[in-house]
């Protein structure tokens, strides 16, 4: 039996993403190993969907990128011919908007067909069955019909399943699931978080999860790495960021969730508005203005990133903890 580490599925080390002068991305590292569902949360700008772009190769042509991103043990390829073969079959995309991402003229099960035939070289027939194989998979109680449907046929529920189906089709290790329940009232949105936690352990793949909320995360990730203005401010196993958040930002993000209990009180909104990105090379803090517990020394000098078995922050009112810069 071999002793050496398991390697991650994907592996990301100080990725920045920079619009001219404006830093998006700020030295984000982190991991993902197999069967695990790391979710990046954050306000909307934090940095999470250009993350998940650059993963994809896919960042604008305007965006400087740097930085290393490693996939199943090798840095994702420059050619863009090489780029598209891994889309779609190892890493696949869950987009957010079910009612938008499916193609208006063509039938369900061929879009879905399209996948096997040209990642995996199957044969139209065999992906046929396969497609009412995938639709089953995901809970479609009726896969003939739904496979025969147009997407303005189709419920929201019923296309963001169509959606994942779609994702699986290609035999992918990694998803990335781009806040896949915002168009969704909340009972569906169980209903497809559930589904992904299921496909994590039938396929046994694992998932990157984008969200800005905290409340759907809690329900499906293992791990939680939090965004702010492109700078990752703190990093833990979920259960632990929800016990004992550390960093002020965490700390107002969980405050904001509704809770239906009689004593929990009404959410309490974080005061301001995140910024759209920083200036690359900015000193300080970059949630000082907007944090409640700010001191002097936040306005001049960038906080160490600290670590304590595995749970991290970057937070000058926190006590100092060994130095790491992984997720």
């Amino acid at each position: 039996m071999s002793n050496e580490p398991v390697k991650p599925v994907l592996e990301v080390r100080d990725l920045s993403i920079q619009f001219g002068a404006t830093e998006v991305v700020s030295g984000l590292s982190f991991s993902l190993a197999a069967g695990e569902v790391l979710a990046l949360v954050g306000e909307s700008g934090s940095g999470k969907t250009q993350t998940a772009l650059a993963v994809l190769g896919l960042s604008p042509p305007s965006a400087m990128v740097t930085g290393s991103i490693v996939f199943e043990g090798s840095p994702l390829p420059d050619h863009p011919a090489k780029r598209r073969a891994l889309r779609g079959s190892r890493i696949a995309l869950v987009p957010q908007d079910p009612m938008s991402s499916l193609n208006p003229y063509h039938m369900i099960g061929g879009q879905i067909a399209e996948v096997m035939t040209l990642h995996l070289g199957m044969t139209a027939s065999r992906a046929k069955i396969r497609v009412l194989e995938l639709l089953d998979a995901v809970g479609i109680s009726d896969p003939k019909r739904v496979a025969r449907s147009y997407a303005h046929q189709l419920s929201g529920g019923m296309r963001q399943r169509a959606l994942i189906a779609m994702a699986l089709a290609g035999e992918p290790r990694l998803i990335i699931a781009d806040e896949p329940t915002t168009a969704l009232d909340s009972i569906v949105q169980a209903r497809i978080l559930d589904l992904l936690g299921d496909t994590v352990k039938q396929f046994g793949l694992s998932i990157l999860l984008i969200s800005h909320n905290l409340a759907v995360v809690s329900r499906i990730a293992n791990r939680v790495a939090v965004l702010y203005a492109g700078n990752l401010v703190e990093a833990a196993e979920a259960a632990e960021l929800f016990a004992e958040p550390r960093h002020p930002y965490t700390k107002a993000l969980i405050a904001a969730i509704p809770r239906l209990s009689e004593d929990a009180g009404l959410p309490r909104a974080l005061p301001g508005t995140p910024p759209s990105g920083s200036a690359a090379g900015e000193a300080g803090c970059i949630f000082r203005q907007r944090c409640p517990v700010a001191i002097p020394q936040c306005r001049s000098v960038k906080p160490d990133w600290r670590l304590w078995n595995g749970h991290g922050a970057a937070c000058h009112r926190v006590p100092e903890g060994e130095a790491s810069r992984a997720a």
